[in-house]
């Protein structure tokens, strides 16, 4: 009987196995892999609705991280008003976009992005606009936004990505993670 017992614990151990991380586990651990660090970027699509900020200088800076949230402060020059913030849902990952005014009040575009529909992959994570920010977007007068889809891309110790496509509308900025700046 102490032969059939060991042997039933022996298979039990062995199938319980640690599941393997899916996509946006990893994904979501590399981010996080990069807190405290700040990263300089650049615009990479054309677009002329994103000729001023072409000229001026774009950085990010992973902070305010936890085991379920990652906050990601973006300026652009001198305007510090935006930050991506990137969470983890029963069913995958959110972006949402935390759109502040000098003073720290939110902007009435503030909270809008969606979450993952599928798995992605360990290196590009993709969020179509959710229920709420295409009611946003339709109250705010800017229907076509409804559409858009978000992704992010991220390959360590190489390069991180934000980008934002819709109808008519492409945006791209690329950061280099083999040059972090100094954390402000």
């Amino acid at each position: 009987m102490k032969s059939f017992a060991l042997t039933v614990t022996l298979l039990v151990a062995a199938c319980a196995t640690k599941p393997v991380p899916g996509p946006q586990d990893v994904f979501f651990t590399n981010l996080s892999a990069l807190c405290g660090k700040a990263f300089e970027g650049r615009l990479v699509t054309s677009d002329a609705a994103d000729a001023d900020m072409r000229a001026r200088t774009l950085r990010m800076h992973v902070r305010d991280c936890s085991p379920t949230q990652v906050r990601i402060p973006f300026s652009v020059g001198e305007d510090r008003s935006r930050t991506w913030i990137v969470t983890r849902t029963r069913q995958g990952l959110r972006l949402k976009h935390d759109h502040r005014h000098v003073d720290g009040t939110p902007d009435l575009r503030t909270d809008y992005g969606g979450d993952s529909q599928a798995e992605g992959t360990s290196i590009r994570q993709a969020f179509p606009a959710d229920a709420d920010s295409k009611a946003l977007f339709i109250a705010q007068g800017i229907p076509q936004s409804a559409a858009n889809i978000w992704a992010l891309d991220l390959i360590p110790n190489q390069a991180f990505a934000y980008e934002l496509r819709r109808p008519g509308r492409a945006f791209r900025a690329e950061f280099d993670l083999t040059r972090p700046l100094p954390a402000d």
